[in-house]
């Protein structure tokens, strides 16, 4: 895999992260980062199921802790994935300068 994979998975990683923060299910995340940072779903999903390989006791809590009390409204969602976007991509930024 060469860097710039590396790297786009990595932000996919860093983004669903977020999502997990925002207690956002794996289909919302799905839809989100599709529709909000145009990443494929399918992408999305891989990563996600590696995610869960990878810890497994985490998912296992966090599924069954979910309510939909916790969860953000659209327009929360949208603004929340656009800054980290704009926040991953000048730290990129920052990094290929240092």
């Amino acid at each position: 895999m060469d860097d710039s994979s590396a790297s786009y998975i990595h932000m996919v990683q860093h983004l669903i992260e977020k999502c997990l923060i925002f207690h956002m299910t794996k289909e919302e995340c799905m839809e989100a980062l599709s529709k909000h940072a145009n990443i494929k779903p399918v992408i999305t999903s891989t990563v996600w199921t590696e995610l869960e390989k990878e810890n497994k006791g985490f998912f296992e809590a966090y599924s069954q802790s979910q309510t939909k009390d916790d969860r953000m409204s659209e327009t929360e969602t949208s603004e929340m994935i656009q800054k980290m976007i704009s926040d991953h991509c000048s730290k990129d930024s920052d990094d290929l300068h240092a």
